[in-house]
């Protein structure tokens, strides 16, 4: 019997939340990065950036608040804090490409231990149309952490030695959210900064598919 709990989505989200500092231009996937706008600590003012063109992303509304006019890449309804703005989404992937965002936290499929990211297909077949804004955001945003579980649902390894999906971006992910664990990918391998409560090193890499170190 296992002596830990993994984290729920939206604690995966709070947790990635408490690590945002003041001030900082932050572009969010779809899922449970997604989440983490709701999360962020109230004295605490983050930007948040939509690749369709909006800055200064709230808190998703109540049903009662819903702008059916506003919505984010991923077609979900969001709420416009004060201060916010719209743009073409050209000038939104002006700003990404061009180094302007200081955070991108994206979901995954896979991450490898060099930090390559899989995370729009999962095979040659897979109905996803094109790779996407997440490979934009994956080379231009100045850092890019995942939120993932750390296995699928069948126990396979999400963390791994090498990708087996079509990549998204090559070594591009700084850091990965688990709901396990926070683990970063440094030139050392993965490092592990932090584990739930009663999670083991020797457990947590029975679980992964890649070398883990203490951070």
């Amino acid at each position: 019997m296992t002596s830990w709990t993994p984290l729920s989505r939206r604690q995966i989200a709070a947790r990635i939340a408490q690590d945002i500092p003041n001030g900082w231009y932050v572009n969010l996937g779809i899922g449970v990065p997604t989440l983490v706008a709701d999360e962020v600590p109230k004295d605490r003012e983050v930007v948040f950036h939509a690749e369709n063109g909006i800055l200064g992303i709230g808190p998703a509304p109540d049903e009662a608040e819903v702008d059916p006019w506003l919505i984010n890449a991923g077609k979900q309804y969001v709420t416009l804090l004060p201060g916010g703005s719209y743009f073409h989404h050209s000038d939104s992937f002006a700003m990404i490409r061009g180094g302007h965002l200081d955070l991108c936290v994206l979901g995954a499929y896979q991450v490898a231990a060099n930090g390559d990211i899989a995370n729009w297909a999962t095979s040659e077949h897979d109905t996803a149309p094109a790779v996407g804004g997440a490979m934009d955001l994956s080379v231009g945003a100045q850092r890019v952490w995942v939120a993932m579980n750390h296995v699928t649902k069948d126990g396979a390894p999400r963390l791994v030695e090498r990708c087996g999906y079509p990549l998204t971006a090559p070594a591009a992910v700084d850091r990965v959210y688990t709901d396990l664990a926070v683990i970063d990918v440094t030139p050392q391998g993965l490092a592990v900064v932090e584990m739930v409560s009663g999670m083991t090193l020797d457990s947590l890499q029975a679980m992964t598919g890649a070398p883990l170190h203490l951070a």
